[in-house]
């Protein structure tokens, strides 16, 4: 019998189209996006289905992908499989709070809208990210700690991907010292701020608001948090991780493990693209990794039925 986790992507997997087809081959899915349209007054089917400017501008990309992860999730559900933990990395982890049943769809609706605007108001100028490949995390780490300026590890995202963020001058120097320590590549990230910093820990602080207002259930569903790499059982807890989330590492890679480390053995991507199945063959090969980002990758899931 499979152990199975539902993970969820983050920003930078939307794509113009993303959960048209289950909008319409499902009433249920198609609640989901017609809820989500209600409760933040934008047309998620316009946002989400018709080319335009706004979906990857940050305030738009966080809601959109959102109301996709929980539309694909429901068809998931539909199927009768159940996980035994979840997972996202950075805003999937609000879909994998969903999934838990330690968060309702319309209060992740809401606080995802203010994490998108409260992220992209905090955006400071002179702001950076870069991924770098080839390095294991340890000299990452040492690098950027002998760097001046603020250049941290924001993602650690399976071996030999690591993405830094902080001041632009700080990221570049951090960068060109790891290209002479042997980085295989460092490449500029083409985002609009240093998200996962320091430097965003006011938006954070700011999300303690919407984030007051709203119920996290305890359930018999754990998932991993980013910023701990751990598993939360306690609702109690889950606020301030995610007001810590916005600007602290997210631990991908290490919450992977963890769940390996418990018996996990199917990983089920739930979201647009593959980006989270491209890391897991990057950690363990041997794991089952399966993405369902269309309407025919639920044929996929016969296999666990």
């Amino acid at each position: 019998m499979s152990k199975i986790a539902f993970v969820f992507p983050g920003q930078g997997a939307q794509y113009f189209g993303m959960g048209k087809d289950f909008y319409e081959s499902s009433e249920d899915c198609r609640r989901v996006f017609d809820r989500a349209s209600e409760i933040t007054g934008i047309d998620m089917k316009a946002l989400c289905f018709e080319e335009n400017d706004r979906l990857n501008i940050t305030e738009y990309t966080q809601i959109g992908l959102l109301t996709t992860e929980l539309a694909i999730l429901k068809a998931v559900e539909l199927t009768g499989i159940r996980p035994s933990v979840t997972a996202g990395l950075s805003l999937g982890e609000y879909a994998a709070l969903v999934a838990s049943k330690k968060l309702s769809e319309d209060d992740a609706m809401r606080v995802v809208r203010a994490r998108g605007i409260f992220m992209q108001e905090a955006v400071p100028v002179g702001g950076a990210m870069a991924a770098v490949l080839g390095l294991d995390f340890e000299k990452v780490e040492e690098i950027c700690a002998n760097t001046d300026g603020i250049a941290e590890l924001a993602n650690y995202n399976c071996p030999g991907q690591i993405v830094i963020s902080g001041e632009e001058a700080a990221v570049e120097a951090a960068s060109e010292k790891l290209k002479e320590a042997g980085a295989k590549r460092v490449a500029r990230l083409n985002v609009s701020g240093p998200f996962h910093s320091s430097m965003l820990k006011g938006a954070g602080e700011k999300l303690a608001g919407p984030l007051s207002k709203v119920h996290f259930s305890d359930s018999d569903i754990p998932y991993v948090a980013n910023t701990t790499a751990e598993y939360v059982h306690d609702a109690s807890q889950i606020r301030d991780l995610l007001i810590r989330q916005v600007s602290s590492s997210v631990r991908w890679e290490q919450s992977v493990r963890k769940m390996l480390a418990d018996g996990v053995d199917t990983f089920i991507e739930i979201g647009p693209g593959k980006t989270l199945a491209g890391f897991m063959k990057r950690i363990d090969r041997k794991a089952v990794s399966i993405n369902i980002g269309k309407v025919e990758d639920l044929e996929k899931l016969k296999t666990l039925q």
